[in-house]
C-alpha cells in the first residue's frame, strides 16, 4: 500500500503541473480530475450519478474531465513496483466504456500517453494538458490517408500557384523558364518525389519514423516542405515542429517555408511567437533553445505537435537534445548528410573513447536506431555521387596543401620546438594536429597558407579574378590574421581593384556579420559592392570569406568555387558540411556591352586540405592534387635544436601556473550579493549584449562577454566570483547566468533538480522497462555525482560496491544491461563539472 500511495502522490502532482484541479467533494471524488479553468460545477458532475467513474469491471483510478465535465482522459494507475503497462487493457476496456480516445498509463515514475486512434503508449514525462490534448482529438490520423495522397512533381507548385497551368507563359514553352524563375517555382526533382514515395509506403507498413540521408545541396528543405504539406493536407497532423542545431538554419527554414507554404500554412519562429505559436502550423526552433535548463518541458505538452522533423539528425537530437525529439509523440522524420558508414577504413577498436571519430560514430549509430533503422539502411538514401551522376551536384577537386611544419603536426612524432617557458627557460615542446587549434600558431605558416589558396585557386570563368571562397581558420583570432594577410597579398597583386575589401571576416565577433552573409551569396552578390574586373558583372568585389563555424551548415551560396580548411577537423558532420558549401551547380552569366550573353557552368570547386583532413576521415584518401609548399623543415619528432624560420605562440599554459590566490577581505565578503547585481547591470545596459539576445545569440554573448567584460579594470567581474555571489550547491554556466539576467529562466536550478531532470531525460531516450527505472534512477545520480562509483566502473573492480553505501552489488547486479549504457551516456552528454 505504502508503493500504491506515494505512485498516487506523483500522480497528482504531475496532473497539477499540467494545469488539471481536481474535484473533490463530501462524496470524496477525489479521483474526478478537471480542466484547470473548466467552470464544471458539482451539480453538474452529481448529474451524472454518484458512480459514474465505475465500470462494470470495477473503478476508473483517475477521470479526466473535459470543460463541460464529460469524461476526456482515462489515467490507470499503478503502484510503484509494478509495469504501468499492466494495466493498458484494463484502461482500454475502461476508455471504451466511457467513450474516450485518450490514456495514460503510470506508476508514478515511468508514465505512458496511449491515444487510442494512433497505435501503441508512447512514453512520456510530463501530462499533456488539456488544450493540446483538445488540439490531438480534432483530428484522426490514418496511416492509409498518408500512404494515399497523391504527390507528383508539382505538388509545392500548387501551393505556390494553384493556377499555374492556365498560365499563357506556361504553356508557351518558349516563356516556361522565364515564369518559374520570375515566380521561383518550386518542381520536385525525381528523386525528391521517390523520398516522398518511399515515406508513404513506410507509413503503409505502420511506420511512423523514417531517416532521410541526403548529401548537402540536394534540396533537403524542398522534401521537408512537400512532407510537411503532405502531413497537413492528409489529416496526419495539425501542427509540426521542424527543429534546427543553428541559429541561422532557424531563420533560413523559416524563411523558405514562409515563401513556399504561405498561400495554404502559417510558418513561425518560435522565439518570436511565444504568444501565439498554436496559431501556426509549422513552428520552427532551434534544439538549443528548447533544450536549456530543459525548457521544452514547460513551454510545450507532449501531444502539442503532431510531426517532428529534425534536420541535420545526428547533430540537433545528439545527446540530451535527443530527450527534445523524444519528448513528444507523434510522427518523427529525421534529415542528414552524413552517412552512418562515412567513417569508412577506420577500426572503431583502435579509437580512444575521447577520439570525436568515435563520438560521432556513436551518434550516427543512435541516431538510424531512433528513427526504426537499425540495419543501417535509411528510409530514402541520396548520395554526393548520385547528385554528381544524375547532374544535380558537383564533385570537387581536392589538393593536398600540407606545409612541413603542418606534415610534422599531423605525424604520430609531433613536431618539435624549442621554446622559451613563463620562467625565462628554454625547453623542447612538442605539438600535433590537435594543438594547432589551442597552442600552435605561426605567421609564417599562414603566410604560406595564404599565398598557396592565391596561386591555385579556381578563377571566376567570366571575370578571370579569384573566385569566390570560403576558408575556415581555427579561431576568431587566426581569422583576423589570415583576413589581413590576404587583404595584404591582393593589394600587392591588384592594387587598384580591392582596397583591403578581397577578404572579409566572418565570425560572430563581427558586428553585421550575417548581413555579410546574406550579401555574399549568389542571390545578392554585392559584398561591399560589385567586382571592378568587369563592369556591370553582377559579383560581389569581396572574392573570399573567412570564418570559423559560422557558414559551416545550410550557407547556399552555389557559386563557390574554392573552399579551403585552415584548420584540422575532427568532426565527420563538420567536414561533410564545409565540403557541402561548394557541390551545388552554377550557371556564371554576363551581358556583354553588345548584349551578347556569356553563360558558362560551373563544373566543379576546389577543395583545400592543409590538414589531411580527408585522410583523418579515410585512411586512404587518393588526393587529386598534391601541392609543394615552400617551407622549411622543422626538428622533427625528437632532438632538440632552435628555431629560426617560423614563430610559436604558446597560448594555453600549464594549469597549475595559472592558479592565483587574493586575499578577499571582509568588505569583499559583505558585498558579494551586490556583485551580481552590478553585473546585471552592465549587461543589461550593454547595446551589443541586447541586440544579440534579442537575436537568440547566447554563444555571442558569451563570447563577447569572456573578451570585452570580464577581467576590467574596476569589477574585474569573472565567473568564479559570479558563481560565489549567486550561492549555489553546483557550478553555475555563464550561460545559465545571462538566461537569468534577460528573464530566460526565474532561478537556478539545485543540483537534485538537474539530478532528476538528467534522469528524466534519459527515461525518454532509452525508454526501460518499468523494473529497471528505480535501479537506473540511483545509479545514474551516483555515477554522476560520485567520483569513487566512477572509479569502480572504469576500473571494472566491481567488487568494491560490496562496501559502497551509494550503490550495492544488489544494486549493480539489478541494472543488467543498463550498467554500461549509463557510463556511455553520463561521458557522452553529461558535463560532470556542472555538479562539482
Amino acid at each position: 500500500m505504502q508503493k500504491e500511495a506515494k505512485a498516487r502522490i506523483k500522480i497528482n502532482e504531475l496532473l497539477k503541473s499540467s494545469g488539471w484541479r481536481f474535484f473533490d467533494d463530501e462524496k470524496g471524488k477525489a479521483n474526478i480530475v478537471l480542466e484547470n479553468n473548466a467552470k464544471v460545477t458539482k451539480q453538474a458532475i452529481d448529474e451524472f450519478g454518484n458512480d459514474f467513474e465505475k465500470t462494470q469491471k470495477g473503478f476508473i483510478d483517475f477521470l479526466l474531465l473535459d470543460e463541460k465535465g464529460f469524461p476526456f482522459v482515462v489515467l490507470e494507475a499503478k503502484s510503484e513496483d509494478k509495469d504501468p503497462l499492466d494495466g493498458k487493457e484494463q484502461a482500454r476496456r475502461y476508455a471504451q466504456s466511457q467513450n474516450v480516445r485518450f490514456i495514460i498509463l503510470s506508476n508514478g515514475n515511468l508514465h505512458y500517453f496511449w491515444d487510442l486512434e494512433r497505435g501503441n503508449p508512447s512514453v512520456i514525462i510530463t501530462f499533456p494538458s488539456y488544450q493540446s490534448l483538445k488540439h490531438s482529438e480534432s483530428f484522426n490520423p490514418s496511416f492509409l490517408t498518408l500512404a494515399e495522397e497523391k504527390v507528383e512533381n508539382d505538388y509545392i507548385l500548387l501551393t505556390q500557384n494553384p493556377n499555374y497551368q492556365k498560365d499563357p507563359r506556361w504553356i508557351d514553352k518558349t516563356q516556361k523558364e522565364a515564369l518559374i524563375k520570375e515566380q521561383d517555382l518550386k518542381l520536385l526533382r525525381p528523386y525528391q518525389l521517390a523520398a516522398i514515395h518511399t515515406l508513404q509506403n513506410e507509413a503503409k507498413k505502420g511506420n511512423d519514423r523514417y531517416l532521410f540521408e541526403m548529401a548537402t545541396g540536394t534540396g533537403k528543405t524542398l522534401i521537408s516542405a512537400a512532407v510537411i504539406k503532405l502531413f497537413l493536407k492528409s489529416g496526419n497532423a495539425k501542427r509540426i515542429l521542424f527543429l534546427v542545431d543553428r541559429l541561422e538554419l532557424e531563420d533560413q527554414a523559416w524563411k523558405n517555408f514562409a515563401k513556399i507554404l504561405k498561400n495554404d500554412y502559417t510558418c513561425v519562429i518560435y522565439k518570436g511567437n511565444r504568444d501565439d505559436w498554436r496559431k501556426a502550423e509549422v513552428v520552427v526552433s532551434t534544439v538549443q533553445s528548447l533544450s536549456f535548463n530543459s525548457k521544452y518541458k514547460k513551454l510545450f505538452s507532449p501531444t502539442d505537435f503532431d510531426l517532428i522533423i529534425s534536420d541535420e539528425a545526428h547533430r540537433s537530437i545528439g545527446g540530451n537534445s535527443r530527450a527534445v525529439f523524444e519528448y513528444f509523440v507523434g510522427y518523427k522524420l529525421g534529415l542528414t548528410a552524413t552517412p552512418k558508414d562515412y567513417l569508412k577504413n577506420i577500426d572503431p577498436q583502435k579509437l580512444s573513447e575521447k577520439d570525436p571519430r568515435s563520438w560521432e560514430r556513436r551518434q550516427l549509430l543512435d541516431t538510424y536506431q531512433t528513427f526504426g533503422c537499425e540495419s543501417g539502411e535509411p528510409t530514402f538514401k541520396y548520395s554526393l555521387l548520385d547528385g554528381v551522376k544524375d547532374g544535380y551536384l558537383v564533385n570537387p577537386i581536392v589538393a593536398d596543401a600540407r606545409t612541413e611544419i603542418t606534415t610534422e603536426l599531423l605525424s604520430e612524432k609531433g613536431y618539435s620546438l624549442i621554446v622559451e617557458n613563463d620562467e625565462g627557460i628554454e625547453e623542447e615542446q612538442v605539438f600535433f594536429q590537435k594543438d594547432f587549434e589551442r597552442k600552435f600558431f605561426s605567421d609564417k605558416t599562414n603566410k604560406i597558407f595564404c599565398k598557396t589558396f592565391l596561386e591555385n585557386a579556381l578563377k571566376d570563368p567570366v571575370s578571370g579574378e579569384i573566385g569566390k571562397s570560403i576558408i575556415f581558420c581555427v579561431s576568431q583570432a587566426h581569422a583576423s590574421k589570415i583576413t589581413q594577410i590576404l587583404n595584404e597579398f591582393a593589394d600587392s597583386l591588384w592594387s587598384d581593384k580591392y582596397n583591403s575589401d578581397f577578404a572579409l571576416q566572418i565570425t560572430s565577433n563581427i558586428g553585421d556579420a550575417q548581413q555579410f552573409v546574406i550579401n555574399f551569396s549568389d542571390k545578392s552578390n554585392n559584398l561591399n559592392g560589385h567586382t571592378k574586373w568587369l563592369e556591370n558583372y553582377k559579383s560581389s568585389k569581396t572574392r573570399v570569406c573567412v570564418t570559423v563555424g559560422m557558414m559551416t551548415t545550410g550557407y547556399d551560396c552555389q557559386d563557390i568555387l574554392n573552399i579551403c580548411m585552415m584548420r584540422p577537423i575532427f568532426s565527420p558532420t563538420d567536414f561533410i558540411q564545409i565540403k557541402g558549401r561548394g557541390t551545388r551547380k552554377y550557371t556564371f552569366k554576363y551581358k556583354d556591352s553588345e548584349n551578347e550573353i556569356i553563360s558558362t557552368e560551373k563544373a566543379t570547386f576546389k577543395l583545400f586540405d592543409f590538414f589531411a583532413n580527408c585522410e583523418y576521415f579515410e585512411k586512404k584518401f587518393n588526393y587529386d592534387q598534391e601541392l609543394k609548399l615552400p617551407i622549411g623543415k622543422g626538428t622533427g619528432g625528437s632532438g632538440g635544436g632552435g628555431i629560426d624560420i617560423d614563430e610559436v605562440t604558446v597560448a594555453t599554459p600549464d594549469p597549475l601556473k595559472t592558479l592565483t590566490q587574493t586575499p578577499i577581505g571582509l568588505a569583499g565578503m559583505k558585498v558579494d550579493w551586490k556583485f551580481f547585481e552590478k553585473f546585471e547591470s552592465v549587461v543589461k545596459n550593454n547595446s551589443v549584449v541586447k541586440q544579440k539576445y534579442e537575436q537568440g545569440d547566447i554563444s555571442g554573448i558569451e563570447e563577447y562577454v569572456k573578451n570585452e567584460i570580464f577581467e576590467k579594470p574596476e569589477d574585474y567581474f569573472n565567473l568564479e566570483k559570479l558563481r560565489k555571489s549567486v550561492k549555489a550547491d553546483r557550478r553555475i554556466s555563464l550561460k545559465e547566468i545571462l538566461e537569468k539576467i534577460f528573464g530566460g529562466i526565474n532561478k537556478f536550478k539545485s543540483k537534485d533538480e538537474l539530478l532528476e531532470e538528467e534522469f528524466e531525460k534519459f527515461v525518454t531516450i532509452y525508454k526501460p522497462e518499468s523494473k529497471y527505472v528505480l535501479p537506473i534512477k540511483n545509479y545514474l545520480k551516483a555515477y554522476i555525482t560520485d567520483s569513487e562509483i566512477r572509479d569502480i566502473v572504469e576500473r571494472k573492480e566491481y567488487s568494491r560496491f560490496a562496501t559502497n553505501p551509494k550503490v550495492t552489488m544488489r544494486d549493480f547486479k539489478e541494472l543488467n544491461g543498463y550498467r554500461e549504457i549509463v557510463p556511455e551516456y553520463v561521458k557522452d552528454y553529461v558535463s560532470i563539472n556542472t555538479y562539482l
